[in-house]
């Protein structure tokens, strides 16, 4: 026999119905799409058409509420000097407080003096610059208190998100550094940015070639100082996480664009990204006119969709390798 009057049964069965609805409604909401910005090389702009890069700068900041964060791949400058980190420095000012960002250092961002790619890992420009206060969402740095390599937090699209930003060639103990951070977090989603990891032909960053990191001064390096390419990074980090989404990286000329998915140990899909459109890339202008990469997460119908815009120009680039989208990307 039911004891309850039926008005209570009635309040205890709107209550439930109120829980489902509103756990599903948060279900729901916590799958939403996000989209961020993806800025490759930018050493020319800063170089000789500061005007395109801060055009990029104040497009992103007019756009605050649609773009999620933004990342930078690398090659910041061209002659890693005072006036060029000015600039660069003005550009990010724009999206200060707005956009929150993060980015990796290239092979033109280091060096013992201007105009010596890589020769060291002196980042002192760099750093003097900018500082870890810059990054609101930085959860750690490596080395502690440079921003030579980042971890920032992102909460968006209903999943926790991770950007781990490496230096060109990234050191043997930064990829130890690396892989106790991705372990910490197993329920973040990871995204990479490194300057060097894809070639143009859709290939992993090694074999023999002038554009590897240890061609450069700092491969003189060895031990724990020792750098690594796409390939060993590949090997020594991403493979061993399933928890790595994406990688995105540039400095690689000819086409100056290229896509790579690979499987991880664990059997995760990993997406890696070359897209670079700087001077010296095949039909570039203007350093690259001020194209961009808009990434597209839809956790719900597991896609990421790519595409590639100038605000410069107000146009997109509607090629297969400029614009595309991946299908049935699983999330963590």
């Amino acid at each position: 026999m039911n004891h309850f009057p039926s008005y209570f049964n009635k309040k205890w069965s709107l209550a439930l119905f109120l829980f489902v609805f509103t756990s599903m409604g948060y279900v729901w909401a916590q799958e939403e799409a996000f989209e961020f910005v993806v800025l490759p090389d930018t050493q020319t702009y800063v170089e000789e058409y500061p005007e395109i890069y801060l055009h990029q700068m104040q497009w992103l900041a007019n756009n605050k509420d649609r773009f999620s964060f933004a990342l930078h791949v690398g090659d910041i400058t061209q002659n890693n000097n005072g006036k060029e980190w000015d600039i660069a420095k003005k550009g990010f000012n724009f999206i200060d407080g707005k956009v929150p960002y993060s980015f990796a250092l290239g092979n033109h961002d280091m060096g013992s003096e201007s105009g010596k790619f890589a020769d060291t890992r002196n980042t002192s420009l760099a750093n003097a610059f900018f500082s870890v206060d810059d990054f609101p969402n930085l959860i750690t740095s490596f080395p502690e208190g440079k921003v030579d390599n980042l971890l920032s937090e992102f909460k968006t699209g209903g999943h926790k998100w991770m950007v781990l930003s490496l230096e060109f060639g990234p050191r043997n103990k930064t990829i130890a550094w690396a892989n106790e951070l991705i372990a910490k977090y197993p329920e973040h989603n990871f995204i990479l940015i490194t300057h060097a990891h894809v070639y143009e032909d859709s290939t992993l960053h090694d074999g023999e070639d002038w554009w590897l990191p240890e061609n450069y001064g700092i491969g003189e390096d060895t031990g724990e100082e020792a750098p690594n390419n796409g390939g060993q990074l590949w090997e020594k980090l991403i493979k061993k996480h399933d928890n790595i989404s994406m990688v995105f990286s540039g400095h690689i000329l000819k086409s100056g664009v290229g896509t790579l998915v690979s499987e991880g140990e664990n059997g995760n899909k990993v997406y890696q990204m070359l897209a670079n459109y700087q001077k010296g890339v095949e039909g570039s202008e203007n350093g690259g006119n001020g194209f961009f990469r808009i990434i597209k997460v839809n956790p719900e119908n597991q896609k990421i969709a790519v595409k590639t815009y100038s605000p410069w120009l107000d146009e997109f680039m509607e090629e297969e390798e400029h614009d595309f989208t991946f299908e049935n990307v699983l999330f963590e």
